[in-house]
């Protein structure tokens, strides 16, 4: 019986080459557009709303990779023809762990909001603002940052022991 062959990775999906850095930078843009929406909105049902539409964003980003949400389509579909592909290619691991970042404090607000703190909508909206927009403006990726950061901590734990 033979192994099944993994396709190529085509521009913007994960595959054994990485998945296209443009996308997450993109997604982070459509993301931060959002957010500030969001903040706009302040404390009502709407905010509320929206904020959980990102978190569920986040939440599948998180589960199956930042190339898996609705903002990745959006790039594949309507940026990616436009610009090209590219043949650079990053892990897709960092991504996704941002992707859980984001969505523990964008989930955060959602669930003080459900319980009656309503300002805490604005307050996650802002926080997953400032690093969406930096990611999408700078191409620093916050959460992409720790994981590498962890990754650095836990292999020298591992050589201390």
């Amino acid at each position: 019986m033979t192994e099944p062959v993994e396709p190529p990775a085509s521009p913007g999906r994960a595959g054994a080459a990485g998945i296209d850095p443009r996308g997450p930078r993109a997604a982070a843009g459509i993301t931060a557009l959002l957010l500030a929406v969001t903040i706009l909105l302040w404390t009502s049902t709407a905010a509320l709303v929206l904020l959980a539409v990102v978190a569920a964003s986040f939440a599948v980003g998180a589960v199956g990779g930042a190339q898996r949400t609705w903002q990745a389509w959006v790039y594949r579909v309507v940026i990616l023809p436009r610009i090209g592909p590219t043949d650079e290619r990053e892990d897709p691991a960092p991504p996704r762990f941002a992707q859980l970042v984001g969505f523990v404090i964008t989930a955060a607000g959602v669930v003080l909001g459900l319980v009656g703190v309503l300002e805490a909508v604005p307050i996650a909206a802002a926080l997953a603002l400032a690093a969406a927009v930096l990611n999408a403006a700078f191409g620093l990726c916050l959460g992409c940052e720790m994981y590498l950061l962890l990754r650095r901590l836990r292999a020298g734990s591992a050589a201390a022991h």
